[in-house]
């Protein structure tokens, strides 16, 4: 009976609980996951190091533009002549009391505003024909082959020189400005549509066959949203071009306009009226470009989160 109750005793002790306890050392807590900060406080984060970000480029914005108002203001307070003439420059109060005389009178708004008008008449017009023909001809190599050689033929050719034959071809002097405003601003935007389209990464457009997008559907949305970066960089390179394409045929062939006011201060010798001509040029191309920005920041929001990626990196 003993011998036969003894394995069943060892089968117990077995069976028993360890009595030995490990080393404290030897014992590890669980790991425990990193907590991420709640959804709020995350977004609260972002919004603050936005207004940051904010902030900063605006002081900077502040800094550069108050150092060329600096440059101007000593250099024509103390007249300085140092292979830079300051002799016959005005002065900013002379600048600023005559943009307060003109605004007394209509003429210098009637110019501005028809400045205006003529630079979004051109750069619409270039704009509503510059992107289709661009998608087309970077899509397309048979569109390609026959419109590229027009288009490089007479993109070398200035816009300042269309305007004897502008004047020749278009019925009036006001479609001339605005046509030549149009050509300022039609080989920018052209080009660089055609070179966002042929850029593109090809295996998106695979996959998105692959998917079953037809042509309409691959155009509008793979093509045009990947070619948008380069799209919005030819309108602001047009916008510029546009803007000295207009002034200058303005300063030609135009009886009315900031370039035309501009130039009429310049027969006239006044100096402070071709100074407020210059400023206001800059103020409305300053202008136009951030409008541009904006619309380009609202079509492409991906490109904020893209930008701060690559700053942060």
């Amino acid at each position: 009976m003993h011998a036969l109750k003894q394995p069943a005793a060892e089968d117990a002790a077995q069976a028993a609980p360890s009595s030995v306890v490990p080393h404290p050392a030897t014992l590890r807590p669980p790991a425990q996951p990193k907590a991420s900060p709640p959804p709020s406080a995350a977004l609260r984060q972002w919004r603050a190091a936005q207004l940051k970000s904010r902030l900063l480029s605006v002081s900077l914005w502040l800094i550069s533009l108050s150092a060329l108002f600096a440059v101007w203001y000593f250099g024509t307070k103390y007249r300085v002549d140092f292979y830079i003439r300051f002799n016959n420059i005005p002065a900013p109060a002379e600048v600023f009391a005559k943009l307060l005389e003109v605004n007394r009178s209509e003429k210098f708004i009637t110019n501005v505003g028809i400045s205006v008008r003529r630079i979004l008449s051109g750069f619409g017009i270039a704009m509503m024909i510059a992107i289709p023909l661009g998608l087309l001809i970077g899509r397309y190599r048979a569109a390609r082959d026959l419109l590229m050689p027009i288009a490089e033929v007479l993109r070398p050719i200035p816009a300042i020189a269309w305007v004897p034959m502008s004047i020749m071809l278009w019925p009036t002097n006001e479609v001339s400005i605005v046509y030549i405003t149009f050509l300022g601003s039609f080989f920018p935007i052209l080009l660089n549509t055609v070179h966002g389209v042929t850029g593109f990464d090809p295996v998106l457009i695979r996959a998105a066959r692959c998917l079953g997008a037809g042509e309409g559907r691959l155009f509008w949305n793979v093509i045009l949203p990947g070619a948008l970066p380069h799209i919005f960089t030819g309108l602001a390179v047009g916008m510029g071009v546009a803007w000295v394409s207009l002034i200058a045929a303005e300063m030609i062939s135009g009886q009315f306009g900031v370039g035309y006011f501009t130039w009429e201060a310049y027969s006239l010798v006044n100096y402070a009226e071709i100074a407020l001509g210059m400023i206001t040029i800059g103020v409305l191309g300053l202008a136009c470009s951030g409008a541009i920005q904006m619309v380009g920041t609202l079509l492409m929001p991906w490109s904020s989160y893209a930008a701060a990626g690559r700053k942060d990196a």
